[in-house]
């Protein structure tokens, strides 16, 4: 019954993937030849493809019976459609990004989140964000920049680039502090005094801030809660996650890191705010495990 349910499930994303991003490239295809207010007008429409993705995906939960989710809110009644917010989470497995997108849905706008340049060659998906202006970030060494200095801040000016889009309207800025899933080799790797989290990096969060300070309204923090241990993206599918619980927070974001005199500042304001913050997340997590295959 498992697999059956999963092939269903991945069968129905693929196919609903196809069919959203037909329209979205079309989409996309026409608004280079639009005039300004044209242009900026279809890239608001073009998010309701978004919107249409996460809402089948929330259907094919319900309808499949995929997972128990119970999610405790905090300050909700200040979440609306109508305002950009910074949407900050613990990641531990694919499945975060599902869950996130269909409990979110409704409440703030689309989720737009950071993504390895990599994942540009995915078929559909990657074009399509691409299309939705996903901020693209690239990974490289101390020794790649000593030969090409050119590629330092370049992740910064893709992320301002995208903030600048995501300007035109009400947009939801998803980001991973940590950078990557979790998983107990990466945590030994970093000597944290974090037991259930990897450490943070601010950087990434530091751009949205400084591209999007007057324009955010709020932080929302997420806590993702896997009870009976952290699925892989399958055994999700499956129906093999029995119960997930998500504390979703709404967070004021204090004027010191809202506006700053240079990023070395906003570093100073930003850094203990995020490790206070990523300390009580910590504090609430259960000990890390996997789901039993």
């Amino acid at each position: 019954m498992g697999l059956l349910k999963g092939i269903l499930a991945a069968a129905f994303i693929g196919a609903i993937t196809i069919v959203v991003c037909m329209p979205l490239f079309v989409a996309g295809l026409v608004r280079p030849a639009l005039p300004k207010p044209l242009r900026s007008a279809l890239s608001r429409r073009m998010d309701w493809i978004i919107d249409a993705w996460v809402g089948s995906n929330r259907w094919l939960i319900q309808a499949l019976a995929l997972t128990d989710i119970n999610i405790t809110w905090e300050d909700a009644e200040s979440l609306s459609r109508d305002h950009w917010y910074i949407v900050v989470c613990n990641h531990q497995s694919w499945s975060d990004i599902l869950l996130l997108q269909t409990n979110l849905f409704g409440h703030i706008p689309p989720l737009k989140f950071f993504t390895k340049q990599q994942l540009l060659w995915i078929p559909f998906l990657g074009t399509a964000m691409w299309l939705l202006g996903f901020p693209y970030v690239k990974r490289v060494s101390k020794s790649q920049i000593i030969k090409n200095p050119n590629l330092k801040g370049g992740d910064k000016r893709s992320t301002l680039k995208a903030c600048e889009g995501f300007k035109n309207h009400p947009t939801s800025v998803l980001n991973f502090l940590e950078g990557t899933r979790f998983t107990p080799a990466k945590h030994m790797s970093q000597r944290t005094n974090l037991r259930r989290l990897l450490k943070p990096r601010i950087g990434g969060l530091g751009y949205v801030l400084g591209g999007l300070n007057d324009r955010l309204h709020k932080m929302v923090d997420v806590t993702i809660i896997y009870p009976e241990g952290t699925p892989s993206f399958w055994q999700f599918l499956k129906g093999e996650c029995v119960r997930v619980d998500m504390l979703i927070q709404c967070r004021d974001i204090p004027e010191p890191i809202r506006f700053f005199e240079s990023d070395r500042e906003q570093r100073r304001s930003l850094g203990p705010w995020i490790d206070s913050m990523w300390q009580e997340k910590d504090d609430r997590l259960p000990p890390y495990r996997e789901l039993p295959a």
